[in-house]
């Protein structure tokens, strides 16, 4: 067996693998617990992507009508659209 605390020695293939494998029990369930975390971490980082995209949208719809009755106008829906349509 290599000895680990000499600086120059390097531990075999065989005994880094038995370093980290772990209890064949204990593995598939820390591996369940990792997978519903990194979905659970992607769903949430969705929900804030559609959340910030909405909040953006709005923010930008409520400058354009600010901007619209400061200028004077006023807004009129369109077919699709908000249009600003001057006094």
């Amino acid at each position: 067996m290599t000895d680990l605390n000499k600086p120059n020695s390097k531990p075999t293939d065989s005994e880094v693998a038995a370093k980290q494998a772990p209890n064949s029990t204990d593995g598939s369930v820390h591996s369940q617990q990792v997978s519903i975390k990194a979905w659970s971490q992607k769903l949430l980082v969705v929900i804030l992507c559609v959340a910030s995209f909405y909040g953006g949208w709005k923010s930008y719809e409520s400058n354009m009508v600010n901007e619209c009755t400061a200028n004077g106008g006023q807004m009129i829906e369109g077919q699709r659209t908000m249009l600003c349509q001057s006094l």
